[in-house]
């Protein structure tokens, strides 16, 4: 299967027979796949939707349940776009919800 570069260079990649979208995202999976073994998360779970005004679905990339008893969403990004601070507004304004965006360095 051919895949298309993506119009910010996030390479494509899979692991673990799940295809994500760049080697930061996978990189992130794998953080907490470590975190999981180590017993700071106790699981977490992929792609959350959150159904927004306008039949638009926004997907966080990671819901973590963290052993201490919170639960964090976490969208990796490479870069900030303006449609995604848009819609990270309106999910924090219509959930209880605070989505918090991890970089590359910051694992």
């Amino acid at each position: 299967m051919s895949w298309q570069r993506h119009k910010f260079n996030a390479v494509k990649t899979e692991t673990d027979g799940i295809k994500f979208d760049s080697k930061l995202e996978a990189a992130y999976y794998e953080a907490l796949k470590i975190r999981v073994r180590v017993g700071l998360v106790v699981f977490f779970l992929r792609q959350i939707p959150f159904d927004l005004p306008g039949n638009i679905k926004y997907r966080c990339d990671f819901q973590e349940f963290h052993a201490d008893g919170t639960v964090h969403f976490t969208d990796v990004k490479g870069m900030e776009t303006k449609d995604f601070i848009k819609a990270k507004k309106q999910v924090e304004a219509l959930y209880p919800v605070i989505i918090e965006v991890v970089k590359k360095g910051e694992f």
